[in-house]
């Protein structure tokens, strides 16, 4: 079985900061992570490559520091990595990026077919959830999104049974092989990397490929192939309201709570006359 993990280096979403005058994101001193949805699904791929002796692949986009995250998947078990690198992938919005990556899987294919493709529920930077769904589309693999447990994987059948979150409660999902899946996060705890694997991480000789090596179309890839544009960044503006210091006669769970409910009346009347109204309607 061959497992392909798709991730993305992002900046640490924690020590962002964005410029006062261009409103862009200032990426200077801001330490560069895996993006921690990925995270999870790499961790599901490795479990599964534990229990079916699979091959699991880790490939990224980006610029040449994103191999730093991939030698980190490398040393949490990953067995080869693949980083897809070229200045006409520059300025790739998601449908640009998931036709980019479903050239390289169609690439990593060729060698050995690919069962299962796993992507990180969104990422930090974006939080579009689309990359993930774009490759599935493009491949004409089946789709599951919003995974949070893999029940069962029949490889003779070809055949896997999936729980997935949905509204009011979970699915279970049985579809075929070959599949595309996004875990949810907290699903699975990240493993820590073995010595063994992390000298291997470290000498491993990471693929680089081009454009050209996926035989990506140029006028599919980086703002030729990016239809979105984005007409205006900003931070939003900080709320001058301040906490108010609630008090009631009594300490007590009750009073506290009757007298932050009459402060919030107080402020939002309105609301008092919709919840009056809906419970005389019973509802």
């Amino acid at each position: 079985m061959h497992i392909v993990v798709c991730i993305k280096q992002v900046p640490d979403s924690a020590q962002i900061r964005i410029h006062p005058v261009t409103n862009t994101i200032m990426r200077q001193g801001v330490p560069a992570i895996i993006n921690p949805f990925d995270l999870f699904s790499l961790e599901e791929a490795l479990r599964l490559k534990d229990r079916f002796g699979a091959r699991v692949t880790v490939l990224t986009m980006g610029p040449p520091m994103a191999e730093t995250s991939l030698r980190k998947a490398l040393s949490l078990g990953a067995d080869d990595a693949v980083l897809l690198t070229d200045r006409k992938f520059a300025g790739s919005d998601t449908l640009a990026t998931s036709y980019a990556l479903a050239s390289a899987i169609r690439k990593l294919a060729e060698e050995e077919p690919v069962d299962i493709v796993f992507c990180g529920k969104q990422t930090v930077d974006g939080d579009t959830a689309q990359v993930g769904p774009g490759i599935a589309t493009r491949l004409g693999f089946e789709q599951l999104t919003y995974i949070t447990k893999i029940e069962e994987m029949n490889l003779e059948a070809r055949e896997i049974v999936v729980h997935r979150r949905a509204e009011g409660g979970v699915q279970v999902l049985k579809t075929r092989l070959p599949c595309m899946i996004t875990m949810l996060e907290g699903t699975n705890t990240i493993r820590f990397g073995k010595m063994d694997d992390m000298f291997r991480a470290a000498r491993y000789p990471l693929k680089t490929w081009s454009k050209d090596t996926t035989g990506a179309e140029e006028t599919k890839v980086g703002l030729k192939g990016s239809p979105t544009v984005v007409s205006k960044v900003f931070v939003p503006k900080p709320r001058a309201e301040r906490a108010r210091m609630i008090e009631a006669a009594a300490a007590t769970p009750d009073a506290l709570a009757g007298a932050a409910l009459e402060a919030v009346f107080a402020a939002q009347p309105k609301l008092a006359d919709d919840l009056t109204a809906r419970a005389a309607a019973g509802l």
